[in-house]
């Protein structure tokens, strides 16, 4: 793939929700192999952003262009390109009833009508990546907090696709339990692949991300590199939060 060419390029993207206006016109374009961090304050329209960006929220007006594909075009095979955009969702969203094993290969099984014997290695294989290959035949009630977010990361990640959304992926876990989740998502961005986060750890955007963008009241009031938002931003909105979430 050319590398000029974004996978995901979000153009003017408005979301309302009647009157309320959630997004106002948002701009993105994520290039093979990038990392972008969108951080502000909740109710910023972070998470509805993402949802935007596979259709799981319908936006109100804008384009979203994934891989060339533009998924707002009559016509267009939703599910087919949401095969492409892997989705990591706050609350894990696992299935009680089946092993970690299940969760992941269904999708595959199912979507891509794969037979079992091929499903189950391509999932074994994603849970050996996220360091659960000994948790393949475990429930989810049997997994910590920590182990059921890297088997939904696994299960993503087993349908190869060209980006990852992730949508505040530790904000529901003990905070002892974070560090394995980051430590995959660390381990993604250095086998390059393209990954949008929301969430609010800031010191692994600072470290791991490419692109930062800071979010408030549905628009990008500013993005940049990590050291320039993180240690020199210019927008007075920015400052004040990032003095709130360090306590300053």
């Amino acid at each position: 793939m050319n590398n000029q060419q974004p996978i995901l390029d979000v153009r003017d993207l408005h979301k309302s929700f009647g009157r309320l206006e959630v997004l106002k016109g948002i701009n993105l374009a994520v290039k093979p192999q990038e990392l972008v961090f969108v951080i502000g304050p909740s109710g910023s329209g972070k998470s509805t952003f993402l949802r935007c960006c596979n259709r799981l929220e319908e936006p109100t007006g804008g384009r979203v262009i994934v891989d060339g594909v533009d998924i707002m075009a009559p016509g267009v095979n939703i599910n087919q390109v949401r095969r492409h955009i892997g989705m990591v969702f706050q609350s894990f969203n696992l299935y009680p009833h089946m092993t970690a094993l299940g969760n992941v290969t269904l999708a595959l099984r199912k979507v891509l009508k794969m037979g079992r014997a091929e499903a189950e290695a391509r999932g074994r294989a994603a849970l050996e990546r996220v360091g659960l290959a000994d948790k393949a035949g475990s429930h989810p009630s049997e997994l910590s907090g920590g182990q059921q977010q890297r088997t939904a990361i696994a299960r993503a990640l087993a349908l190869e696709p060209n980006i990852v959304l992730f949508d505040e992926p530790t904000s529901a876990l003990d905070p002892e339990l974070v560090g394995s989740v980051l430590n995959v998502m660390r381990d993604l961005r250095h086998d390059g692949m393209t990954m949008v986060v929301v969430s609010h750890e800031m010191a692994f955007a600072r470290e791991a991300a490419n692109r930062v963008l800071f979010m408030d009241a549905g628009v990008v009031v500013e993005e940049g590199l990590p050291e320039q938002i993180f240690g020199a931003p210019q927008q007075e909105r920015t400052r004040e939060f990032l003095r709130r979430v360090s306590g300053q």
